[in-house]
């Protein structure tokens, strides 16, 4: 360690995004910040920022998520963070070398965030995805690549119950996936896949909920034991040449 000598390589910053997605209205939206200084000032980002040096890259997700949104200490918290890729590429911040660890989460129930941002945001918001438009830095990359990740998570855990009511029809289920995966998917294939999957849903005895039309009612479910899917409820495949969503 004697002969090492650190300024023998070029300095480099480390930072951190964040891609929070969450279900408002029946669409998919994402957690959006306004930057409030350059570069990109009046530009939509992920929220994030640099990580101090006695501090993880997750430690710094959440003080960044927090500061920057004004959303509540306990709710960041509690977020499960899914550490997504690292962004490396040398010109993808125009201040210096910066090498970003982004994070990715689906969350159902979000609260709205602070009017006024802080840190260097100066705005935050929740965004329908399809709404977002161009993105400061290399964020939208960072935000297709984070969808990809979060329509996977619904293909082998339990997460799409969190987001329909305690006692919610197959129909309202697939509403869920749907929307995350952005692409429909056929009534009877589906409902056939849930039930023969165990523990993911559990029928209420007797209960039913007219869902509209002249059919009978729909049979009611809620959120069976299980965590993962096996078998996993795999994305249909699109046909080649159909455009991304």
């Amino acid at each position: 360690m004697a002969d090492y000598d650190p300024r023998a390589f070029a300095p480099f910053a480390v930072t951190v995004d964040l891609a929070v997605f969450t279900v408002r209205a029946g669409a998919l939206h994402v957690l959006l910040i306004r930057r409030g200084q350059d570069p990109y000032a009046g530009a939509w980002a992920l929220p994030g920022g640099f990580v101090l040096p006695r501090e993880s890259a997750e430690q710094a997700a959440r003080r960044e998520l927090a500061e920057e949104t004004g959303l509540p200490e306990p709710v960041v918290a509690a977020l499960h963070l899914e550490q997504l890729r690292t962004y490396s590429e040398p010109d993808r911040d125009p201040r210096m070398r910066v090498v970003s660890v982004a994070f990715a989460a689906l969350v159902p129930d979000m609260p709205e965030p602070a009017a006024e941002g802080g840190g260097d945001a100066d705005r935050a918001r929740w965004t329908a995805v399809g709404e977002a438009g161009p993105l400061a830095f290399d964020h939208a990359a960072i935000l297709a690549d984070a969808r990809s990740r979060i329509g996977a998570k619904l293909e082998y855990t339990c997460l799409a119950t969190a987001f329909c009511p305690p006692e919610f029809t197959l129909g309202e289920l697939r509403a869920v996936y749907e929307t995350v995966w952005g692409t429909a998917l056929d009534r009877p294939n589906f409902r056939r896949k849930v039930l023969a999957t165990p523990g993911f849903v559990e029928a209420v005895p007797g209960a039913a909920r007219l869902t509209g039309g002249r059919g009978k009612p729909a049979a009611l479910y809620r959120a069976g034991p299980a965590t993962a899917l096996h078998p996993p409820l795999l994305r249909p495949t699109p046909p080649e040449g159909t455009p991304k969503t």
